[in-house]
């Protein structure tokens, strides 16, 4: 089913064996990304493989890390809309549409891929830390899977997704600060396996299959560029992946997007060292932003995000609480669409570029949609 090979640090490239539970690098410390035999892949893989099967992510089966099928744990994750967001302000813009997602976000992608392996290599306990779509996914895959799950939340998180989580069965810790904070008392625990983000090597996986479904979607080409907003970057650092093993797989060819990373003015790490040219982003003091999603104020796979945002010559770009909420507003009358600020903030970057012009006319730009409005209220 699987050609998964091995795992791989991301920073230094030390070899890890993929059939044993792993989170960090055991060298430096930096997350790990699943490997496969591209070359044996080749030789049985092509566009039909994927144009056809299962209407969920796990169409792509091939180049996820699940070895056994009877351990997937679905919930009719991926497989979602590209819709015309022409009416958004922006000729022949598309809109990669992840609200239908089981528990209402691009995070049931990767917690299906975290979970199902997890669970083939002998897991029952999780813990994540959120600020609330992760902890709702891992809830929903871990009761899916007969498995237990502790999330850590910060308090102020609004009360559907306490309520989410807890309706799944999960175990809602109360965590006094912000996710970095409740990422400290996931690390301090020995007893359950921590699926936080790029802390360990599968929910990458699930993500970017996003990246497939893209070029499948458009005829096997990618777009000009892509939009996207950025807490822990891992569906930006996954679709990247994706672009890569596409071209060595001959689905695609060489041609990329530009790839920008959209943050809040109020917590904007990835922006902060993207334009001072660091390698790393430093760690956003007092981070205040209704966009939770966004309100990460340092992600561990910075190097990662920020690698490929300059490899695709794209660009970072930090936009205000005022414009994020008009363009939640303008999904909503404009295209009918009821997204969560995450999903706004990427419409108030492209109408920034645009009027900046950083888009050019006739380019064809996707953003990315990335949750639901619901469960943090309208």
């Amino acid at each position: 089913m699987s050609f998964l090979s091995h795992l791989e640090c991301g920073k230094c490239g030390e070899r890890h064996d993929a059939d044993a539970p792993q989170n960090l690098c055991r060298k430096c410390g930096k997350p790990l990304l699943a490997r496969y035999d591209l070359e044996a892949a080749r030789e049985t893989v092509t566009r039909a493989t994927f144009e056809k099967g299962l209407d969920t992510l796990w169409r792509f089966a091939p180049l996820l890390p699940v070895r056994d099928p009877r351990h997937v744990v679905s919930l009719g994750e991926g497989m979602t809309p590209l819709l015309s967001g022409g009416r958004l302000g922006l000729p022949g813009l598309l809109v990669k549409d992840e609200t239908g997602n089981p528990t209402g976000s691009f995070k049931a992608r990767g917690m299906s891929a975290a979970v199902s392996r997890a669970t083939e290599l002998g897991i029952r306990r999780f813990a994540v830390p959120s600020a609330g779509n992760a902890g709702a996914a891992l809830a929903a895959y871990a009761a899916r899977a007969g498995a237990t799950a502790d999330v850590y939340l910060p308090a102020d998180t609004p009360a559907p997704i306490w309520r989410e989580c807890e309706a799944a069965g999960a175990t809602v810790h109360a965590v006094k600060g912000l996710i970095t904070d409740a990422a400290k008392e996931v690390q301090a625990r020995k007893d359950v396996f921590d699926v936080s983000t790029l802390r360990e090597p599968y929910r990458i996986e699930g993500k970017k299959t996003m990246g497939y479904e893209l070029a499948m979607q458009m005829g096997w080409t990618l777009p000009d560029v892509i939009v996207y907003p950025t807490g822990g970057g891992t569906g930006l650092v996954g679709m990247w992946k994706a672009f890569d093993e596409m071209e060595r797989l001959g689905l695609i060819g060489s041609a990329r997007p530009r790839m920008v990373s959209v943050q809040s003015e109020g917590c904007a790490p990835i922006v902060r060292a993207f334009t001072s040219g660091a390698e790393h982003a430093e760690p956003w003091e007092n981070a205040s932003t209704k966009a939770w999603g966004l309100r990460v104020p340092r992600a561990i796979g910075d190097f990662l995000i920020l690698r490929a945002i300059r490899e695709s010559k794209g660009a970072a770009l930090a936009v205000s609480e005022g414009a994020i909420a008009e363009a939640k507003r303008a999904f909503a009358r404009d295209a009918g669409m009821l997204v969560s600020e995450e999903s706004a903030a990427t419409l108030a970057a492209v109408r920034a570029m645009r009027d900046s012009g950083d888009l050019r006319g006739g380019e064809r730009v996707v953003l990315f949609a990335t949750g639901a409005a619901w469960p943090y209220g309208l």
